[in-house]
Protein backbone atom coordinates (compact mmCIF):
# COMPACT_ATOMS: atom_id res chain seq x y z
CA UNK A 1 0.00 0.00 0.00
CA UNK A 2 1.79 3.22 -1.25
CA UNK A 3 1.27 6.08 1.40
CA UNK A 4 3.22 8.87 -0.33
CA UNK A 5 4.51 9.63 2.79
CA UNK A 6 7.98 11.65 2.14
CA UNK A 7 11.56 11.36 4.07
CA UNK A 8 10.78 13.59 7.27
CA UNK A 9 7.05 13.15 7.10
CA UNK A 10 5.86 14.17 10.74
CA UNK A 11 3.82 10.97 11.80
CA UNK A 12 0.89 10.96 14.50
CA UNK A 13 1.04 7.77 16.48
CA UNK A 14 -2.43 6.60 17.64
CA UNK A 15 -2.59 3.75 20.11
CA UNK A 16 -5.67 1.55 18.99
CA UNK A 17 -7.03 -1.90 20.55
CA UNK A 18 -5.64 -3.99 17.37
CA UNK A 19 -2.01 -2.26 16.73
CA UNK A 20 -0.46 1.26 16.15
CA UNK A 21 -1.85 3.99 13.56
CA UNK A 22 -0.03 6.10 11.84
CA UNK A 23 -0.98 9.38 10.61
CA UNK A 24 0.63 12.30 8.56
CA UNK A 25 0.65 15.46 10.53
CA UNK A 26 -0.35 17.81 8.42
CA UNK A 27 1.25 21.06 9.56
CA UNK A 28 -0.53 24.36 9.96
CA UNK A 29 -0.82 27.43 7.01
CA UNK A 30 1.67 29.83 9.06
CA UNK A 31 -0.34 32.83 10.16
CA UNK A 32 0.28 36.18 11.97
CA UNK A 33 -0.75 36.81 15.56
CA UNK A 34 -3.26 39.74 13.52
CA UNK A 35 -4.72 36.99 11.75
CA UNK A 36 -5.73 34.71 14.63
CA UNK A 37 -6.49 37.49 16.82
CA UNK A 38 -8.83 39.63 14.51
CA UNK A 39 -11.72 37.08 14.96
CA UNK A 40 -11.63 37.81 18.44
CA UNK A 41 -13.64 40.88 19.31
CA UNK A 42 -12.87 42.58 22.82
CA UNK A 43 -16.08 44.27 24.82
CA UNK A 44 -14.54 46.97 27.41
CA UNK A 45 -12.05 48.93 28.63
CA UNK A 46 -8.55 48.08 26.85
CA UNK A 47 -6.11 46.76 29.42
CA UNK A 48 -2.81 48.51 29.29
CA UNK A 49 0.44 47.84 29.81
CA UNK A 50 1.03 48.24 33.77
CA UNK A 51 -2.85 46.48 34.03
CA UNK A 52 -1.08 43.10 32.26
CA UNK A 53 2.01 43.36 34.80
CA UNK A 54 -0.76 43.99 37.54
CA UNK A 55 -2.38 40.43 36.83
CA UNK A 56 0.67 38.51 35.89
CA UNK A 57 1.78 39.89 40.11
CA UNK A 58 -1.15 38.62 41.41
Amino acid sequence: MAHHWEAGQDLIVINTRNGVLLKPKIPFQESSLEEVASCLEHQGKKKTLDDMEQAIKQ
